[in-house]
């Protein structure tokens, strides 16, 4: 007690103290930028220069596939018998074919034809087989697995098959035939995607609180599970484009695709594939096109597929 009492008294003055400067930030305000999960997606994306080049080359290849007709004076369907199947020159920038039509002209608007056929013989399938995964994956039972059952004994049979017996029975040549061909027979494989994201879904918290507040199963098939999936889908689209213009390609060739005088690349190979020995160029720049097209699709969904999974986000 003594000790205690002798020890001086510690006095503290207002000089002793110093004013810190204002804060730099408020609290309300968080280290990292605000952003949102596709702005997020976009970033890692941009990551990956491959994805990032083979995304502005398709780009570059749909301006030209929209205005590349228009940059020369020839129409694709118009014959000049005095410039059969002449190489690549000034006039003719990618020669002309042995009916003395520009392959210029023709290989951008055979792009359009492909790209149209590719882009809707994909989205069209995988709409009707997001809407039967999402029916599947939801209800389960007994209609799950009469789904599962049939979509099983059709994928058993390779769908070019289907595609050759549809266009058999529909009558090939025309461009909306081609479309509903492999739009019945693409949807299978993103049913059955689709189902397994679903069933992952469909046990979390804000799909039991839909059904808790009541809402129908087709709201909560519509609003709730399939926008949940469309980010993994969303890969599934880009590595579909380069199997259906393969598959164009390939149906083109074999007399089952676009007729003359329509030009497709798979139209333009078929016809240059009979003189590839004297006159190379016209079945190799068509190739190049379907070639550099299914690459890039390709590059840009393993770039997608990356950036939406969260264990390879940087």
């Amino acid at each position: 007690m003594e000790n205690a009492a002798t020890k001086e008294k510690t006095v503290f003055r207002p000089d002793d103290f110093e004013k810190l400067p204002p804060p730099s930030q408020t609290d309300a305000a968080i280290a990292r930028r605000q952003t949102t999960y596709w702005k997020d997606v976009w970033r890692t994306f941009k990551k990956n220069r491959t994805a990032v080049i083979s995304l502005i080359a398709i780009v570059l290849l749909i301006l030209m596939v929209l205005i590349g007709p228009l940059l020369n004076e020839f129409d694709y369907r118009t014959n000049d018998y005095s410039a059969l199947n002449q190489s690549p020159n000034a006039v003719h920038w990618f020669g002309t074919d042995n009916m003395g039509r520009d392959i210029w002209t023709r290989v951008w608007e055979g792009g359009r034809i492909s790209l149209l056929i590719a882009v809707l013989a994909t989205l069209i399938p995988e709409v009707i087989g997001m809407i039967i995964g999402g029916v599947s994956g939801y209800f389960g039972g007994w209609l799950d697995t009469l789904i599962m059952r049939f979509i099983d004994v059709l994928m058993g049979i390779p769908s070019l098959i289907y595609m050759i017996l549809l266009m058999l029975v529909f009558g090939s040549g025309s461009i909306m035939t081609l479309i509903v061909a492999m739009s019945l027979t693409g949807w299978m494989g993103s049913a059955r995607a689709t189902r397994g994201l679903v069933l992952q879904i469909k046990a979390r918290d804000f799909v039991t609180a839909s059904e808790t507040l009541g809402a129908p199963a087709w709201w909560i098939i519509v609003k709730r599970l399939i926008p949940n999936t469309l980010g993994i889908r969303v890969v599934g689209i880009t590595m579909s484009i380069p199997s259906v213009i393969f598959y164009e390609a390939f149906l083109s060739y074999i007399g089952l695709g676009v007729t003359p005088p329509t030009p497709s690349w798979g139209q333009l190979i078929k016809a240059a594939g009979e003189n590839f020995r004297y006159y190379p160029y016209q079945f190799i720049i068509p190739c190049v096109m379907v070639g550099i097209t299914m690459l890039c699709f390709n590059l840009v969904g393993d770039g997608l597929r990356d950036a939406l999974d969260p264990k390879l986000r940087g």
